[in-house]
Parts: structure tokens; C-alpha cells; sequence
């Protein structure tokens, strides 16, 4: 499943990136990319020939893997067909890809605004909600991460927040549950999520009811660790924001679309927001998408009232065939429950040994293909691994953990203390078994950072 090595054009590719490509999230002289050659599946390989397993679905969005043929040719046929049209117009592949998406959203959210990715669906959602209520402000949680766009940057709860944070942006944070870091004290599940909601309407009463236009949450936090939050929280902000008239907003770039082994990760709670955003998954970024999926209250806002935004691209052709053709092959082919099934009955397991045997191993979260390992240096202590936002010397042990996962042929997802188990909703139980036992080995080399060897 690889080409014939040629280092050659490697070489190229790789000089033409470092003189012309600036990074995203990067000090430019610091990296060093890797130049691919291609993809298929849960795989890909570079130019001397090294095949990896992807264990990050590139940012968590090949839910169906690389290369799917029923997708390619969905994209191909429509560029001979129509390749881009504006959209103020009523376009095929933009309707059906509508139509495709409210079927499968919880409760009344059936309308869809197309945007190019996730974080200018969280800014629109943002400015409908503040349209929609007339307030200023906006509640989001510490530990998330809702794009990079000026406000979805202020919005985010993670550092990558601090070079951008004006501080007034009108965003509020908080601190979501999260049990094994605890802000609240709380020895259960239980006490989290009561001692959370309590934080969260003193929050709201000290803000300000009348202020606040919307709370925003990931339904499952994706890049800050993978914690699904304990049962009855979601439903208890639901029921906050119905107490105060603040629009409820999940985000579900990356939780949406079979990551969670549903096809939202709200169907998990059984809880409806007012506005749902979208990208990743919904075409498993194989041409940018993004949306908010709209309720009807919000919607009739804006039924004889213009909506003061939109882009270009709007649900462009490309972007909408390809989500007709990943909805329907993840219906076909049964993707969302393949992701059910082995994550909780391959990778659940298979995680929950490997913390039983790696002292480096503090916790083991997640759901579907939707996982975190958090890293420690003492379970104990639960010190994580590394310092919070460490670079440089203090963020060897985790380069050197990563550094040992792609010896294996394991292309991991690493962020701060964790290593995310995320591959395509695709994989197959040989190939989860081959990259957990890749990470098998690369633990044992995170093992020998911790004071417990």
C-alpha cells in the first residue's frame, strides 16, 4: 500500500515547504514536516517509503479514512459537472448535503448555515446567538479549544489563547467537570458534575443573567483530553440556559459525525442545544466545510430579519458532493457503529491494560474513536508528564515518547501531557491491535521519564 521510494521528489517537496509554507501553530525554523507521498485507509507513507498508521485521522477529521473511492469520485463528478456557484442560489449537492445533515441532527436543529470549517461556524453561531438575544456576552469553559478565527481564539480555553486574547472579546470562562483534575474538590462523578453546574449558574449570577447571549461547550472536549462529561451535566446546562434565555451552542467539529460511535456526541446525553457547529467529519475534510446546525426559535429571528453574514464559499458544490457521499457511505457501510463496536470493544479494553502495565499511564478516557492516555510522572501525585505548555527541554519526555511511536510505524496525536487515540472511524480490529501495540512499546519509553520505573 505504498509507491516506490523516491527520495528525490522528497527532497523537493520538502525544500519547496521550507522556503514558502509558513505553519500553523509554529516557530517557523523550529520544525521539520514530513513530506508525504500518499494515503489509503488508516495509512500513510512518505517518500523513502516508511508507511505509518495514522492514529489522528490527520486533525480528526478522516473519520473515513484516506483516499475513500466513493467520496473521490462524488468530488470528481462534481467538478465536471458544476465545480463552484455562488450561494445565494439553490445548488444539488448544497441542498441534499442540508438535507443529509438535519436528518441526523438532534431535535428541531433543521436548518444548516454552510461555513468553510469549524471555527467560522463557531463564529457565527456566536454572532447569531448574540443577534438572536441582543446581549454581549459569551460563556465558554477552560480546557476547550473552538478554532482560531479572533473570536473563536478568545473563545478557546487552552494557550493557544494568549498571544490573541484582547480580554475584550466579551468572553467569560469557566471551569467545565473534569474528575480527574478536579477544580471542585470532588471525590465522584457525582459531586463533579453538581459542584460544576453549582460554579457554573454563580458564574452565570455574578456575569450577569441579562448579559450573557450564549454558553458554549464541546460536547465531548476534543484536543484539550478527550473528557466526556459525567452524566446529567449537559441536561443541567440545558436547563440554565432555558432558566435565563441564553442560547445553549454545542460544538461538535470534532465530536460530530461518528467520532463518539453516534452520529453527534449529543445523542450520548440525549440533550437538544440551540445551535449545533459542524466540520471535520461531516466530508472527513476531504474539501473545507464547516456549519451551524440552527433551531427553529433562532431561525424564525431571522426569517423577515436579514442574517448579517456569510462567505464565498458557502457551502460550496465540492465541500457539499462530499458530504453527500461520506453521509451516505457512513449509512452504507456503517461507519458510526463500526467506531461503537470496536471502541468499546477493542480499544476501551486494550487502553485500560496498557494503563494496568505503564506507570506513565494516569488515566485512560474516552468513547467510540474518541480516546486519551493522560501521562504522568507519578500516579500518585498525578504530575503530569510534562509542565502545562511546555516547550523546548520540557517537553522532551513526550517528543521522545512520539519519536518512539513513529519508529513503530504509529503516527500519533500528542498534545501537552496526553497522547490521543483517535484513527479513522474506518479501522479495522487488526489494524487497532498493530497501532496499540505500537503505543505498547512507545509507553515504555514514556515509562522511563516517570519516578516510578
Amino acid at each position: 500500500m505504498t509507491a516506490q521510494p523516491n527520495p528525490e521528489t522528497g527532497a523537493a517537496v520538502k525544500a519547496a515547504d521550507r522556503a514558502h509554507v509558513f505553519h500553523s501553530w509554529s516557530a517557523q525554523e523550529l520544525i521539520d514536516p514530513l513530506a508525504v507521498a500518499g494515503a489509503k485507509g488508516s495509512y500513510f507513507w512518505d517518500y523513502e517509503g516508511r508507511r505509518y498508521l495514522d492514529f489522528t485521522s490527520g486533525l480528526v477529521f478522516t473519520n473515513i479514512g484516506h483516499q475513500h473511492p466513493k467520496v473521490v469520485a462524488a468530488i470528481q463528478e462534481q467538478a465536471g459537472r458544476m465545480a463552484t456557484f455562488a450561494p445565494a442560489f439553490a445548488v444539488e449537492a448544497r441542498s441534499e448535503a442540508a438535507r443529509l445533515i438535519a436528518e441526523r441532527t438532534p431535535g428541531d436543529l433543521d436548518k444548516v448555515f454552510f461555513t468553510n470549517g469549524g471555527a467560522d461556524a463557531v463564529e457565527h453561531a456566536v454572532r447569531m446567538a448574540r443577534l438572536h438575544t441582543g446581549r454581549p456576552k459569551v460563556l465558554s469553559a477552560y480546557r476547550s479549544y473552538h478554532g482560531g478565527t479572533q473570536q473563536t481564539i478568545n473563545l478557546t480555553g487552552d494557550p493557544r489563547r494568549w498571544a490573541s486574547d484582547s480580554g475584550t472579546a466579551g468572553v467569560v470562562h469557566f471551569w467545565a467537570p473534569f474528575l480527574y483534575r478536579s477544580r471542585f474538590y470532588a471525590q465522584t462523578q457525582e459531586q463533579e458534575c453538581a459542584r460544576a453546574l453549582e460554579h457554573l449558574e454563580t458564574t452565570i449570577a455574578f456575569e450577569g443573567p441579562a448579559t450573557i447571549a450564549a454558553i458554549v461547550l464541546e460536547t465531548v472536549p476534543g484536543t484539550a483530553g478527550v473528557m466526556p462529561p459525567p452524566p446529567g451535566y449537559l441536561a443541567g446546562v440545558r436547563e440554565l440556559c432555558d432558566k435565563h434565555g441564553i442560547v445553549f451552542v454545542l460544538d461538535e467539529v470534532m465530536a460530530g459525525f461518528g467520532r463518539t460511535g453516534t452520529w453527534f456526541a449529543a445523542d450520548l446525553y440525549d440533550v437538544v442545544p440551540d445551535l449545533m457547529t459542524f466540520a471535520k467529519g461531516v466530508n472527513s475534510g476531504y474539501v473545507p466545510l464547516g456549519g451551524v446546525a440552527i433551531s427553529g426559535a433562532i431561525a424564525e429571528t431571522f426569517a423577515r430579519r436579514p442574517y448579517p453574514g456569510g462567505l464565498t464559499y458557502s457551502g460550496h458544490p465540492l465541500a457539499c458532493a462530499a458530504a453527500v457521499a461520506t453521509i451516505n457511505v457512513m449509512a452504507e457501510e456503517g461507519i458510526v457503529e463500526n467506531a461503537a463496536r470496536l471502541g468499546e470493544s477493542v480499544v476501551g479494553p486494550a487502553l485500560r491494560g496498557l494503563a494496568e502495565r505503564h506507570p506513565s499511564v494516569g488515566e485512560v478516557r474516552g468513547v467510540g474513536m474518541f480516546w486519551a492516555l493522560e501521562l504522568v510522572r507519578n500516579r500518585e501525585t498525578r504530575e503530569p508528564l510534562i509542565p502545562y505548555d511546555a516547550t523546548g527541554e520540557a517537553a522532551a519526555p513526550m517528543a521522545a515518547f512520539a519519536a518512539a511511536a513513529k519508529a513503530e510505524g504509529l503516527w500519533p496525536f500528542v498534545n501537552m501531557n496526553r497522547t490521543h487515540v483517535v484513527p479513522p472511524c474506518t479501522v479495522s480490529e487488526a489494524e487497532l491491535k498493530e497501532g496499540l501495540a505500537a503505543l505498547d512499546s512507545a509507553l515504555s519509553v514514556a515509562d522511563g521519564f516517570t519516578d516510578r520505573p
